[in-house]
């Protein structure tokens, strides 16, 4: 083992230890094939021995892999960090990239000047790959990452202009149709008949996709205008929405809102109006995270597994990852199996839940 204070073990004293060529240790250190596991062994050895950290620099040279993928959100930071559910994501993207020894670089869009600057940064290749959620009708973020030629995965069904052509986006999501058509369904069991929605921002296809759930499970094509209003996602938002909607449907007597913290909104318009949850009103809500469990009373939502649905995502760029060799193209193993290529893999759908608890 070197001295903490003395030179820094290199690759030339890693390959006389070993007693192999220098070549054949940079081999083995940046993940190539071609070298016998006993020989590989020895370089390990020899490695562990020396206290040896390759060079990161030199490695990307070598590699070209820069052992980072890019977590982008494209919502400001105030609003990442005051949601459960983008915690949750990054939870399991985390952990998912760290079992891979890949880095985790996270960037938001707090400004519409910040899509320029994290343009230029996706394309100077100093990550390997992007995962990218929250997106926006309108969000340049896609048209960026496919000019850059970076590897890139989406949280959400893809709803962004050119999104339909070939090759389709790779992209995890909920079933949040079904899930809508639960929530709403459960209602109409309860013997509610006016039932309100509270919707998230309608240029993102989760909100588009829970409110025709929520028409679906009415069975009329276009929902009273009244009993239909934007939280943005947002627990502020949900309880203007709510006021909204008893101004003017107040004789509403069941509510979908399509996420936890937005019932959580409404639960607090509610209480101040005097409406009794669930005596005079009804309150399912979406996503099944903490604000469910802490709500009063305690929310009816619908779960979809975020965690997973992070790591879901964080897998998928891994094996697109592996997929590439350092020219772009598609690999191979060590054991000469082809690595996954792009057309081989397919979007992910994990199912949504209903979860019945005291507020209906």
């Amino acid at each position: 083992m070197s001295e903490p204070n003395g030179p820094r073990p290199t690759l030339e004293a890693v390959a006389a230890l070993a007693g192999v060529s220098r070549a054949t240790v940079s081999r083995v250190v940046n993940g190539g094939r071609g070298v016998r596991e006993p020989v590989q062994e020895r370089v390990r050895q020899a490695v562990h021995e020396l206290g040896y950290v390759p060079n990161s620099a030199a490695r990307t040279l070598v590699t070209r892999r820069t052992g980072a993928v890019a977590v982008v959100i494209a919502e400001p930071e105030t609003r990442v960090f005051t949601d459960p559910f983008f915690g949750r994501q990054l939870r399991g993207i985390s952990r998912e990239l760290a079992a891979a020894d890949t880095q985790l670089l996270l960037m938001f869009v707090e400004h519409r000047a910040d899509y320029d600057r994290i343009g230029r940064y996706l394309s100077a290749g100093h990550v390997d790959g992007a995962l990218m959620f929250s997106l926006h009708r309108d969000d340049p973020l896609p048209a960026m990452a496919d000019r850059a030629g970076l590897p890139t995965v989406y949280g959400g069904r893809p709803g962004w202009a050119g999104a339909d052509r070939a090759p389709r986006p790779l992209y995890v999501d909920t079933d949040n149709r079904d899930g809508a058509r639960q929530a709403v369904r459960h209602l109409l069991e309860r013997g509610r008949r006016r039932i309100a929605v509270i919707t998230g921002p309608l240029d993102q296809t989760s909100a588009l996709d829970r409110l025709d759930g929520y028409r679906e499970a009415l069975g009329v094509p276009a929902a009273d205008p009244r009993l239909i209003a934007d939280g943005g996602f947002t627990a502020s938002g949900g309880e203007r929405a709510m006021a909204r909607l008893l101004d003017s449907a107040p004789d509403l007597d069941g509510v979908f809102a399509c996420s936890d913290l937005m019932a959580n909104g409404a639960l607090r318009t509610l209480r101040a109006r005097g409406r009794r949850v669930p005596d005079d009103v009804a309150v399912v809500g979406y996503d099944d995270l903490e604000p469910a469990a802490w709500a009063d009373p305690p929310l009816t939502t619908v779960r979809q597994d975020v965690e997973e649905m992070g790591r879901l995502m964080a897998r998928l760029l891994l094996r697109l990852l592996e997929g590439r060799r350092s020219d772009g193209t598609p690999g191979t193993g060590p054991d000469g199996a082809r690595r996954p290529h792009a057309r081989q893999l397919a979007p992910v759908i994990t199912e949504a839940r209903l979860v019945v608890r005291e507020s209906t």
